[in-house]
């Protein structure tokens, strides 16, 4: 299995924090969001690991090659910003013949990955992707998922504004290599997954549900509850999860 972190938009509701700062770069006390998902994939044997980089990419690059995951990266630049999906195809020679791990960096999120993949592993013959869940607290900012007894989902509701329930997607998906092919049908270049994608596959996604914890770091708000949560972070993460660098 191969991972794609995507890691290459402006941030521009984490500004003026991500003035001089990409967002997968914003900081948890002390440590950058991109640092939290390199340790949960090297640490489940994940060690090949594509980034997408486009805004402040020189700052990504820095990280990279001075941080001890660089040996397992390899940097995708992208001149002109192709969406969640056409990052994917844009590289998809990266990735054939393997299934992929498509990670929104701007979350940071602490759950077991051998548990996810191993959801992955164990689908029925006609599930094509899987996807992490969570419960959200803001789930008018989330896609709401309506799944059935086998935790299939069978509809998402996006940014609603009444939404039926906290039960959202983690934007953290396991996705068989079909899904390329879908998408290269799809003759666009700039592809976005939540809505060129996922709508396609209604009833083909499982579901793995994060009960650990799973926040998006998508404006100052989350970021400062991400902070005050920090301590339960890293207690899940140094004592639960035992995280060691392979």
């Amino acid at each position: 299995m191969k991972a794609l972190l995507l890691s290459a938009g402006y941030g521009s509701r984490l500004r003026p924090l991500t003035e001089h700062t990409p967002k997968c770069l914003v900081e948890i006390n002390g440590k950058p969001l991109l640092a939290y998902w390199l340790e949960l994939l090297v640490s489940a044997g994940i060690k090949d690991i594509l980034i997408n980089t486009h805004y402040l990419s020189e700052a990504v690059d820095n990280y990279v090659q001075e941080s001890k995951f660089a040996e397992f990266i390899t940097i995708a630049y992208e001149e002109e910003l192709l969406g969640t999906a056409g990052t994917l195809l844009k590289n998809n020679a990266h990735f054939v013949g393997e299934p992929i791990m498509l990670i929104h960096a701007d979350n940071l999120s602490c759950f077991s990955m051998r548990d996810f993949i191993k959801t992955y592993d164990e689908r029925s013959a006609d599930v094509e992707i899987t996807m992490m869940t969570f419960n959200t607290d803001s789930p008018k900012k989330c896609g709401i998922l309506d799944v059935d007894s086998n935790g299939i989902v069978h509809e998402m509701h996006e940014k609603v504004e009444n939404p039926k329930s906290n039960y959202a997607n983690g934007a953290v998906y396991i996705l068989s290599d079909s899904i390329i092919a879908f998408m290269s049908s799809l003759n666009k270049d700039v592809l976005d997954f939540s809505v060129d994608v996922l709508p396609n596959f209604m009833g083909k996604i499982n579901t793995y549900h994060n009960d650990t914890y799973h926040r998006d770091i998508g404006d100052l708000i989350s970021l400062s509850k991400a902070i005050e949560e920090y301590p339960k972070i890293n207690k899940i993460v140094n004592e639960t999860l035992s995280l060691k660098i392979l």
